[in-house]
């Protein structure tokens, strides 16, 4: 399995969010994580994402056990190993499309050539080749979640996590995206963890996960 969770509890202040959770994904899945506003989806997802430390429980991804991570080596593994899609895009609006994509390959390290590269062969596969000097504000909201896809698959992270992904698009853009997470699970065996109200999107998912009051009830 590439992500395993045992007994994760997580509070804020009184409100006890996630109350136990066991799951485990396995390498190429795509799965989503589905339930109510206020079931723990999105604390859940950004656990296993690093982004959040848990109360009590384990967290193992890629067969390392993340608690044991120091920040350094933490940051250093989310950067070499996970993507991250967010429904509002997070890109900076004052670079370009080109420049966005480069930023995880330059945190990493890599030079502006070889992270140019890189950011034009995935914005190609995207096919949004033709919009890379445009800046967030001059891109409908498709080509910046497709920005946003290229940017997260930047330094081929083993695991993509997706935060209501298509919260913001059109059905035609929704149905490209959700289309293209397929694509790129067949393309590189990439594991997609998807938190999402999108009932279309869940469907289509190899997996269900569903929350209810901070524990899991189908998985």
């Amino acid at each position: 399995m590439i992500i395993t969770t045992k007994d994760i509890h997580k509070s804020f202040g009184d409100v006890h969010v996630l109350k136990g959770i066991d799951m485990s994904i396995a390498q190429g899945e795509v799965v989503s994580i589905v339930g109510k506003s206020g079931a723990g989806k999105t604390t859940l997802l950004q656990i296993i994402g690093t982004l959040l430390h848990a109360d009590r429980g384990e967290l193992f991804i890629l067969d390392t056990e993340i608690s044991k991570l120091k920040e350094k080596q933490l940051a250093r593994f989310r950067n070499e190993h996970i993507g991250f899609v967010f429904q509002f895009h997070q890109l900076l609006p004052e670079f370009t499309a080109l420049e966005n994509v480069c930023i995880p390959a330059l945190i990493q390290g890599k030079s502006m050539n070889e992270s140019q590269k890189r950011a034009k062969e995935l914005l190609d596969f995207l096919g949004i080749s033709h919009r890379l000097e445009h800046k967030p504000a001059q891109l409908s909201g498709g080509e910046q979640q497709r920005v946003a896809v290229a940017r997260a698959l930047m330094n081929n992270p083993s695991i993509i996590f997706a935060d209501e992904p298509s919260g913001n698009l059109d059905s035609k853009h929704k149905t490209e995206l959700h289309e293209l997470f397929f694509t790129l699970r067949n393309e590189f065996n990439q594991t997609f963890v998807i938190v999402t109200h999108d009932n279309s999107l869940a469907q289509l998912s190899d997996r269900v996960i569903t929350m209810e009051d901070g524990n899991i009830v189908l998985n």
